[in-house]
């Protein structure tokens, strides 16, 4: 009867059987009559033992002439050990080799620049840190999607090329589609209004594109935004909501990924602190004034930039939204604050220490005449938008919707410096490839 092959992950429930693992040899140390072989699976990591006089000659001497990165079966007894990270290693009994490169690996145990490490991401996705990260963007992406299935919403995928332009002409990669101008969508949310006017509470999830040249450490070309619409929501509605799915994302990632935050060496009581009440939540106007006080030359009328949103975050231990900006600094289709007619009803929710905007949400303008007009005088075309003025025209309703950026929320909850580390194949202004 075949040993059984089980994952590394599932080790610990297999003490003292003999069971065989598939993976790769992540790393190898020998001591004259063993060998210690790190093996992983992509399930787990874990130490295999060798030892010269219970294994035969041939294997012994195969497991010595292993390269990194070796693809490899080993069958062995499964051994308890306080010592390891996942409680166990494994007693190798025998070994066999499917590939040993004929290469030194690439990417070794010596330090490497991010550029070396970004031309070879398709590589260095096999390393500890890479398997943690993107182990908290699966769980963050699950929070996101449990979170709103369980409140009844319903998945709307929207459609990634375009004809109606979104955020702004400025950020487009514009497409030349048959015999029709068309852009790379920079939000689903124009798709997710129609939407919502006919599910009431929907979501569309997908990738979106921005076009504008920037190298900061917050910025990607292509990034990943999560888009909830709700009818009948009004602005705090809608703020209620998005600090209920921030709570719940970081109480999940910190219930469900301790090893992976540990292994990143992160802070969590920031994390923990999140948690603790409810986020802040201050006018743009006492945003501007609080960031003149501390230095900042913003003008009212003036988009928060990064190092203001780093300057105002440093000033809370949670969260804290940003409400009504000036019209002039947002989008076309936010509504009109009807307290404060030069700003609109909306609000961006700025993570904690330094990491800025992650968040931004409004309650839409749902006045044909009104949304009419702010489309007119910021010259859009207004015959690629006749299907969405159609939502004001036929049963126009309240309702409100944001979008949280996927990449930014795993950066905040890792404490990375970087977005580039936190999307498998990052595509930035200067980076296409692998």
């Amino acid at each position: 009867m075949a040993t059984p092959w089980i994952a590394i992950k599932d080790m610990p429930q297999h003490v003292e059987e003999e069971v065989t693992i598939r993976g790769w040899m992540y790393n190898k140390r020998s001591s004259g009559k063993i060998h210690f072989l790190q093996i992983r699976d992509g399930s787990g990591f874990v130490q295999a033992v060798m030892v010269k006089k219970e294994v035969s000659p041939e294997d012994f001497e195969a497991a010595k002439k292993l390269w990194m990165e070796a693809s490899v079966e080993i069958t062995g007894t499964v051994r308890s050990d306080d010592r390891a990270p996942s409680g166990v290693e494994l007693t190798v009994t025998s070994i066999k080799t499917n590939h040993n490169p004929t290469d030194e690996y690439p990417i070794g145990k010596k330090d490497h620049g991010v550029d070396f490490l970004l031309d070879n991401r398709h590589l260095w996705l096999r390393s500890q840190r890479q398997r943690a990260i993107m182990t908290i963007r699966e769980r963050i992406v699950w929070s996101w999607r449990q979170f709103l299935h369980d409140r009844d919403f319903l998945l709307v995928d929207s459609p990634i090329i375009t004809g109606a332009i979104g955020e702004g002409a400025s950020g487009l990669f514009e497409l030349d589609y048959f015999d029709q101008k068309a852009y790379l969508a920079q939000t689903g949310q124009l798709y997710a209004e129609a939407a919502a006017a006919a599910y009431g509470k929907v979501y569309c999830f997908g990738p979106t594109f921005r076009a504008e040249k920037s190298k900061t450490r917050r910025h990607l070309t292509e990034f990943w935004m999560l888009e909830p619409e709700v009818a009948y929501y009004d602005h705090k509605d809608n703020m209620d909501l998005q600090e209920a799915l921030v709570s719940y994302t970081v109480k999940q990632v910190l219930e469900h990924c301790k090893e992976e935050l540990t292994l990143l060496e992160r802070d969590i009581s920031p994390l923990n602190t999140v948690l603790e009440g409810p986020f802040y939540r201050i006018s743009y106007r006492d945003a501007v004034k609080k960031l003149n006080e501390l230095g900042s030359s913003i003008k009212f009328g003036d988009d928060l930039g990064a190092e203001d949103e780093t300057i105002l975050t440093q000033q809370y231990d949670r969260p804290v939204f940003v409400e009504c900006y000036p019209k002039g600094a947002k989008a076309f289709y936010m509504k009109e604050n009807p307290d404060d007619k030069e700003t609109v009803l909306c609000a961006d929710l700025l993570a904690p220490e330094g990491y800025g905007e992650i968040i931004g949400g409004s309650q839409r303008e749902d006045d044909l005449d009104k949304l009419t007009a702010r489309m007119e005088s910021d010259g859009l075309d207004m015959d690629s938008y006749g299907w969405y003025l159609d939502l004001r025209r036929y049963g126009t309703f309240v309702h409100s919707g944001f979008g949280i950026g996927l990449e930014r929320t795993i950066a905040w909850i890792c404490g990375l410096h970087h977005i580039r580390e936190v999307i498998p194949w990052p595509r930035t202004i200067y980076r296409l490839n692998p």
